[in-house]
């Protein structure tokens, strides 16, 4: 069968459901085979109906740069993988031997021990290669979208110098964003106002002691929302 037409919701059916219990097309590690399905797809599947190929096609799109040096036969089209067709042998060392008498034939399918032993030495080698590359792969910092309250003393509070204040605080991982001021009763106006934090270089809690240094014009400040991006 293999995979037919990825272009249409039948053939994405059947490599949403291939890529239900694998993490490649063929083998342990991202392989041309990745690619040829890859290039075929033209752009990432609807998560939300073929969650597996989506999620497939983005880990694949990490390895973009790498696609001429990944293992297989990069002629091979996307057609002869999938369901019902044989693997691609990405070992030629482990290219099928040549054909046997049939006295040594054995009928019930038992394992050859070295056999298993190289596969095994083989999965191993995989798995520590695709773990070094993953490991070197430079991890992107966690980052959250904040937005703060920050109440003055009363309405006659300079709120101008209140805002070149608290923006004047500067820290590495530190970007502000859009502000308004926003009634809140008595002619008192807050200042709200957005920030994008790195999760591991800033703390929200130092930078609202910092801000509450600002003692003429801060009563106090509060987080109002707070997101991941």
């Amino acid at each position: 069968m293999g995979f037919t037409d990825l272009l249409t919701d039948a053939g994405l059916a059947v490599l949403n459901n291939w890529l239900l219990t694998r993490s490649y097309i063929t083998g342990f590690s991202a392989s041309q085979a990745d690619v040829a399905v890859f290039k075929a797809l033209k752009s990432s599947p609807d998560a939300a109906k073929y969650p597996n190929a989506a999620r497939w096609y983005k880990h694949i799109a990490s390895y973009e740069d790498e696609f001429p040096t990944l293992s297989g036969d990069a002629s091979q089209p996307y057609t002869v993988y999938g369901p019902e067709v044989a693997e691609v042998t990405l070992n030629p060392a482990k290219a099928p031997a040549a054909e046997e008498d049939d006295e040594d034939v054995d009928l019930f399918g038992s394992d050859d021990e070295e056999e298993d032993a190289e596969a095994a030495r083989i999965r191993e080698e995989r798995l520590a290669e695709y773990k070094k590359k993953k490991d070197a792969k430079p991890k992107l910092a966690a980052k959250s979208l904040v937005t703060m309250d920050v109440k003055p003393w009363d309405d006659e509070t300079d709120m101008a110098a209140l805002e070149a204040a608290v923006r004047g605080i500067e820290k590495d991982g530190l970007v502000w964003g859009a502000s308004k001021l926003v009634a809140v009763g008595f002619g008192i106006k807050k200042l709200q106002i957005n920030l994008v934090v790195e999760d591991e270089k800033v703390s929200l809690d130092e930078l609202q002691d910092q801000i509450a240094e600002f003692e003429d014009y801060v009563q106090s400040s509060d987080i109002a929302a707070m997101q991941k991006l």
